[in-house]
C-alpha cells in the first residue's frame, strides 16, 4: 500500500532544523466545530464500568468506559477503537473530546459506526490503611511486549463484546494514546497486527523510559507490518533523562517512510499535551478511516 503523507509531514522532518533553541511554543491549537453538540446529530452513550479481575495484570483495578454511537445495529459489526488513559479523551471539556467528535464524525459520514473503549491505566489498591495505590501505568504503557495486547484481546474486547457485536477484522480495530499511551497503542499493532492495524499516537513516549528508544531501528530491520499509523508531536515536546520527544517522533516518521509504511506524522510547535492532537483530530480519523467510508458515502 503507498504511504500517505500531507505536506506538513514531510516539512516536519526539516523543519526543527530551522527553530531557535530559544522559539518557545505557541500551543494555540484549538478544537475545531468537530467538538461541539450540533442540532440534528444523535447523541451515542457513554457508560462507565470497573474491570478488577485482570488475569494479564493481576491484582489491578481501573475504570473505563464504553462509547456506542446512535447509528450501532447489533445486527452488524461495528468497528472498534481503544484509547489509552481512556478518562482524559472521555472527557466532553477534555483537549480530546473524542465522544462528542465521533458523534459528528459518524453521522457525517467521515468515519465508520465505532464502539469506543476509553481505558484508565490500573492501580494495585493499597495493602494497608493509609498507603497510597500503586500506579500500573509505565510497566503497562512503556513495556515493548505483548502483554498489553494480550489484556485488550484476551479480557476486555470480550468483556465488551458479550454486550455489543465488535468486529473481528483487524481492520476495523483502531488504538489510540497520547505520551505513554501512545507508544502503547503502537506496541499493540506492532505485536498483533492480526487483531489491530490502525494506530494514533500522540506526543508519543518512543524515548528510554523502558526501552522504547529502539524501534525506528527495529522498523527499519523487520518486515512491513499490515499497520497504518499516524503520529502528531511538537517541537517543544519534552527533553529530560529519557530522551528528546520531538527527536524520537520525527525518527519514528522517518523510519515508517523508509519501511515504506502507510502512515502520517503532523508535526506542529505544542508542548506535552493534548492541544494539538485534539485540534486535528478529525482530520485523523478522516484519514486513518478512509478505507472503511469510501464506499459509503
Amino acid at each position: 500500500m503507498p504511504s500517505v503523507r500531507p505536506l506538513l509531514a514531510v516539512a516536519a522532518l526539516v523543519a526543527p532544523l530551522a527553530m531557535s533553541a530559544g522559539l518557545q511554543a505557541a500551543d494555540d491549537y484549538v478544537l475545531g466545530p468537530e467538538a461541539k453538540r450540533h442540532d440534528g446529530v444523535p447523541e451515542g452513550t457513554v457508560t462507565k464500568h470497573v474491570w478488577d479481575n485482570s488475569e494479564v495484570y493481576p491484582g489491578t483495578v481501573r475504570d473505563y468506559w464504553v462509547y456506542v454511537p446512535a447509528q450501532y445495529d447489533a445486527s452488524k459489526p461495528a468497528c472498534v477503537m481503544v484509547f489509552q488513559d481512556g478518562g482524559a479523551y472521555v472527557n466532553p471539556k477534555g483537549q480530546c473530546p473524542v465522544p462528542v467528535m465521533f458523534d459528528n464524525l459518524i453521522h457525517a459520514g467521515d468515519m465508520p459506526v465505532t464502539i469506543g473503549i476509553f481505558l484508565n491505566p490500573g492501580v494495585i489498591p493499597p495493602a494497608k490503611e493509609g498507603q497510597r495505590p500503586r500506579r500500573n501505568r509505565s510497566f503497562e504503557y512503556d513495556t515493548l511486549s505483548d502483554q498489553y495486547a494480550r489484556f485488550l484481546i484476551e479480557e476486555i474486547l470480550p468483556a465488551v463484546g458479550k454486550e455489543y457485536n465488535l468486529s473481528d477484522d483487524p481492520e476495523c480495530r483502531a488504538i489510540c494514546g497520547a505520551s505513554s499511551g501512545g507508544i502503547c497503542a503502537f506496541t499493540v499493532a506492532w505485536e498483533r497486527p492480526d487483531a489491530f492495524r490502525k494506530v494514533v499516537s500522540q506526543i508519543g513516549s518512543f524515548t528510554n523510559i523502558r526501552g522504547g528508544h529502539v524501534y525506528p531501528a527495529i522498523i527499519r530491520k523487520t518486515e512491513r507490518k499490515p499497520i497504518r499509523v499516524a503520529l502528531q508531536d511538537g517541537s517543544n515536546d519534552l527533553d529530560n533523562l529519557h530522551g528528546n520527544w520531538p527527536l524520537a517522533n520525527q525518527q519514528m516518521a522517518a523510519a515508517l517512510r523508509f519501511s515504506g509504511y502507510d502512515y502520517q506524522f503532523v508535526y506542529g510547535d505544542g508542548g506535552h499535551n493534548r492541544k494539538h492532537g485534539g485540534a486535528i483530530f478529525p482530520d485523523t480519523m478522516r484519514w486513518l478511516w478512509r478505507d472503511q467510508v469510501d464506499g459509503e458515502k
